[in-house]
Parts: C-alpha cells; structure tokens; sequence
C-alpha cells in the first residue's frame, strides 16, 4: 500500500533512551554507522531531497534507472505533527521505497521527535534539513539558518539520537570558512548524527549554475568524521559521479535538479546538454523525456500526489519541447484542472509535431540493464 500509516494512532510512547548512538559511546557509534550503512548495501546513487519534487512517484522512476537510496521532500515537522491531511498528502511510501531517508526541517526537537516518531517504521534514516539556503527557511528559522545556532543544532540531533531505533542523519551547506565546517561536521558527529551528507556550496551559493560545488571541502568533511559521507553538488551525468567519489572520498553521491530534467541519469543516460564537449562519442539511447514523463504518469495513477507536483515534473520533464512548441505549453498552462488523459494527449501532440529530443548514451555502453550500477555498488 502506496499511503503511510501517519494517523495519531501511530505515535509511539515515550520511553527510555534504546539505541547506543550516545549512550554506548564514540567507537560504539561509528561501528553501528558503519553496520547500518553497510546492511543497506552501501548505496552510492541516490536522490537529493527536493520541495514538491522528490515524491514517491518520482523516487520510483528515479530507482527503476539506477538510484540506489533516496530522500523525501523536506517536511516541516511542526505540521506535520499536527495535520493529517498534510501528513497523508506529503508523506507516503511502499515497500519497494528503499533505502530511504525521511527528510525534516524544525527548529524545536520536542516537535521533530512527534514527528520523526510517526515516520521512523517506514525508513532508513530520519534526516535533519540543515542545507536549505531559501528565504522561506529564514522566516521559519531551519535549514542552513541554524547555522547561526549551533546549541540548538546540536540539541535536535541529540534528541533524536536519543529517543529513535533508526539512524540519524544530517544534510549540511559549508560554511565560508574550512575549518567552521570542520568543526561543525564533528560537532553533528558527535551529537549523534550516523551519516552526513553535504552540499559544497554556502548558504550564499544558492545558484548551482553560478557557483561550482567545493569538492575538496567535502573531502575534508571526509577525512574530519568517521561516519559515512555523501556529496552533494555538480552531479550532472555519470562521469561526475565517478569524478566526485574520487575527488571526495565520499560514500556516495546525491543529484537534484539534474534528475528532473533525466531521471534515468543514473543509468548512463544524459541529455544533449551534456554530451558536446565530453570525451567519448554518444549515440541515441533510444529513451526521451516524453517516455520518462509517461513512465512517471503511470506511477502517479498507481501512487496518487498532489496535482501541483505533477504539473511541476512536467515542466520539467518537457522544457526542451515546449521551447519548440510554445503554443502546447500556452495551452497547458491555461488549464486550471488537468487529468491524466489530457496530459497523455498533450504527450501526443508533442510527438505528431516529428520533434523529438533524445537522451544520449555512450557507444560504449549497452542499453542499461539492472547490474549497469554494479560498479558503483
């Protein structure tokens, strides 16, 4: 069943401290990061958690095409301790969505741990929202604006490092200086935090196109802990993905905006954007975005989510084609309602025009079957 069980029933008792992430102490919490990390098969490709973006339908797709782990959108705990019909819109799951990281912002670690609770049978790892740079993340005091308040910081891993049988992990941004987001990672290290994934840019590098992600920070972040480490940043096709775990050191990799023009990235597959100028020759991989955009239709029908989020793959999915057929995107945009078969009629459309722009594969590489990640794995 697609839907989580996230009603009030859910919520488990208080009780006593059950996990050795603090109480046990620091080799004891190294060696069950490792435990848990390795038991989930080490996974290396993995989706970045992303607002209205990283849902189940989308997790799915992006899993049927090499992803290995992947994180929810971010929640905000506070609702979602208190809304159900938020709860049961925003958050579901099966049980083919695995590894996955749950992803939350708070500010109050009473309230993240209500949260974290009700989400904690149906994941790998509670993960904290440390990295959001947004001016929405201002107002409400999370994401990468706790870094001005480190206390607190360390008091939301703690408590639930405390109180949950799954793992906590923590997704960060750099600091401007090196040796603050040294202190930093260590600091989340030892609150309890079982793995770590960092972004290479500061809170202030909000533009990924404008600001190129610090490799070399992340593998200092890397060589300072002794808890897995993910990368985060420049992942655009799978020869960044071979660079970064070189250059880093790191367990794995996490993409974002680049998913969701091609998700099936972690197959090998990458758009025309990202094939002039690359070594090697490239031939048509016989896949487009239309035929992902269909693929992730059907899992919408299978895996019901809000209708705002579709319309936002869509864009994204068809940005190249509406740019050649503006008169579709018009009439797209203009419908206030939109169904399933609209959208398969529009995908019609698209293709009677004779456009098509595919997504590319090295000549090297054969069309991509379940063991093409092996060598990453």
């Amino acid at each position: 069943m697609a839907q989580t069980r996230t009603s009030s029933d859910s919520i488990q008792p208080e009780h006593p401290p059950r996990n050795l992430t603090l109480t046990g102490g620091e080799d004891s919490r190294v060696q069950r990061a490792w435990t848990h990390w390795t038991n989930l098969g080490r996974p290396k490709l993995i989706v970045a958690p992303m607002v209205d973006n990283s849902e189940l339908p989308f997790r799915m797709l992006c899993r049927k095409y090499g992803a290995q782990a992947a994180y929810t959108p971010m929640l905000h705990s506070r609702i979602f301790s208190e809304t159900e019909k938020y709860r049961n819109e925003e958050f579901t799951t099966c049980k083919e969505d695995r590894p996955l990281f749950v992803q939350f912002c708070a500010n109050d670690p009473d309230v993240l741990l209500e949260a974290a609770r009700r989400v904690e049978p149906y994941c790998d790892y509670v993960d904290i929202n440390l990295g959001c740079p947004q001016r929405i993340a201002k107002r409400g005091n999370y994401g990468a604006f706790l870094m001005d308040n480190l206390p607190l910081v360390k008091s939301l891993v703690e408590k639930l490092a405390l109180n949950l049988e799954v793992p906590v992990s923590c997704k960060i941004r750099l600091f401007p200086k090196l040796e603050d987001t040294l202190k930093y990672a260590r600091m989340l290290e030892e609150a309890g935090c079982l793995l770590l994934a960092v972004h290479g840019r500061t809170r202030d590098e909000k533009d990924g196109s404008k600001f190129r992600a610090d490799w070399k920070a992340i593998k200092a972040v890397k060589d300072a802990v002794r808890i897995p480490v993910l990368a985060n940043g420049n992942i655009r096709h799978m020869d960044d993905v071979k660079d970064c775990l070189e250059a880093t050191g790191a367990e794995g990799v996490l993409s974002a905006e680049t998913l969701l023009e091609n998700p099936a990235l972690f197959a090998g597959f990458r758009t025309a954007e990202w094939v002039s100028g690359c070594e090697g020759d490239f031939v048509d991989g016989n896949l487009d975005q239309a035929d992902l955009l269909i693929e992730y239709l059907n899992l919408c029908e299978k895996y019901p989510v809000p209708w705002r989020i579709i319309r936002s793959h869509v864009h994204k999915l068809l940005g190249d084609w509406f740019s050649l057929q503006p008169h579709i995107r018009e009439d797209f945009n203009k419908q206030y309602k939109i169904t399933f078969e609209y959208l398969y009629d529009m995908v019609d459309q698209l293709r009677a025009t004779g456009t098509r722009i595919p997504l590319y594969l090295k000549c090297t590489e054969t069309e991509p079957t379940d063991t093409d990640t092996d060598q990453y794995s």
